[in-house]
């Protein structure tokens, strides 16, 4: 599972900022579950080949009683309860306060592993910003800016070095490996339990996985497959029971950690704001989906239309992915989903020759060109596959840093139909010639 890092301190001492650098973007997932505020925010960030998760937070008093600091404060230790290691960030041009000293101590408490780092150092000595910080008894102060990226490759290199880096989600003896999603209550369980059921052949717990996200490795029709289990939340210590509940980070976890995910939403409530969160973080983990609305048995006719309008306007973007209307608990629809996550699975892991691809990629420019951007239109030449998990297609030709996002759109939509590749999203990279005369005079 991917590391989880927490951005904890007091208001206004740069956690964003490190945010949207660790991240390289400001759309961060946003946990809008009920008893969850919209203060925690979770994105995917990247240091080399390294993964990792990374949890901000706003700002943390954890002596506040009520009000909205208070509700901060339990986003804050939330955000605690769910990370792997702690990033606490104070401010070097403000100095050591007395609330700093407050926060080390709540985080000396936690066990996590603790980094402390010095922000808004810009221009100042590193020596003398960080004498006055080792009062707090939080280990070596780290000296950064995360506003100018002074010393945040260095302090990540240091955090993740604790972690083991792990192989990608790939094919392997136990077949495809697949995360059951979806909010609190909607039936991940009742789903797990019935893929595990009575066809059971094999299963067991593999230890070793953080949070108590458990492995299981189980055969149905002959077919093997390792089961991602993502519902609950166990911890020792103090856990908030919203978070018991529905623990995002495990949930974007098991997605990086699949290659396939079942997202499952509950045809007896509404297509909410967070079905579509997760579905997006899927699509930017190029992850195989397949969607399985449940309860349906329990709904009328016309809250059936209402939900299948709801998932055309909310989960749009999803066009690519098999939808099933089953109900878990009586076990109806449930084979055929398994169907379509061996179809999603396939498709994700497709090999594609290069002539096909290139022959493909002719015949729409042919029906289509790309636009022109000025006095240049892009040549698109040939193509081949860059990867799998999600099937990756790399492009050559030249201007190509002009392709418009429509036409990378059209390009997506025309391979997914060419080679029938249903259940996966699909990435297109471009590779541009360098134009031999483009020094010369």
């Amino acid at each position: 599972m991917l590391p989880t890092l927490a951005l904890v301190g007091r208001p206004n001492v740069g956690k964003s900022t490190l945010f949207n650098r660790l991240t390289k973007s400001r759309d961060a997932l946003v946990a809008d579950q009920p008893g969850l505020t919209r203060d925690r925010h979770y994105g995917h960030g990247r240091l080399g080949k390294r993964p990792f998760l990374v949890v901000d937070t706003g700002g943390f008093e954890p002596q506040a009683k009520e009000g909205i600091v208070h509700e901060m404060a339990r986003q804050a230790e939330a955000a605690i309860a769910e990370s792997d290691a702690l990033l606490f960030l104070v401010d070097g041009r403000d100095g050591l306060t007395p609330q700093d000293k407050v926060i080390a101590e709540r985080l000396r408490r936690s066990g996590r592993p603790l980094h402390l780092v010095v922000n808004k150092a810009e221009g100042m000595n590193r020596d003398v910003v960080a004498a006055e910080f080792h009062e707090l008894g939080c280990g070596e102060p780290r000296v950064i800016s995360s506003a100018h990226g002074d010393g945040v490759r260095e302090l990540l290199e240091l955090v993740l070095a604790d972690f083991p880096e792990e192989a990608p989600a790939e094919e392997s003896a136990a077949g495809p490996r697949v995360a059951v999603v979806g909010r609190p209550n909607v039936g991940k369980s009742t789903l797990i339990n019935s893929l595990l059921g009575e066809e059971r052949m094999i299963a067991f717990d593999m230890p070793g996985t953080t949070r108590d996200a458990i492995a299981t490795p189980f055969e149905r029709n002959g077919k093997r497959y390792t089961l991602i289990d993502t519902a609950g939340l166990r911890r020792k210590g103090r856990v908030f029971e919203a978070i018991e509940k529905f623990s995002v980070v495990k949930t974007l976890q098991a997605i990086e950690a699949a290659n396939v995910v079942v997202l499952m939403v509950d045809a007896s409530q509404d297509i909410s704001d967070q079905d579509a969160h997760i579905a997006g973080f899927c699509i930017e983990a190029g992850r195989a989906l397949v969607l399985a609305v449940n309860k349906w048995d329990a709904v009328d006719q016309y809250r059936r239309e209402q939900v299948k309008q709801a998932i055309m306007r909310k989960l749009n973007f999803l066009g690519f992915a098999r939808v099933h209307y089953i109900s878990a608990l009586k076990g109806q629809g449930v084979a055929s989903v398994l169907q379509s996550v061996d179809k999603a699975y396939a498709a994700a892991m497709v090999k594609l020759a290069t002539p096909k691809l290139t022959r493909v990629l002719l015949d729409a420019v042919q029906k289509q060109a790309p636009p022109r951007h000025g006095n240049v239109r892009p040549k698109l030449r040939y193509a081949h596959q860059g990867g799998s998990n999600p099937p990756v297609i790399v492009i050559h030709g030249n201007a190509l840093e002009h392709v418009p996002p429509a036409y990378v759109r059209y390009l997506e939509h025309v391979y997914l139909e060419a080679f029938r590749l249903q259940g996966t999203p699909l990435s297109i990279q471009f590779k541009s010639s360098k134009n031999p005369y483009v020094d010369k005079g």
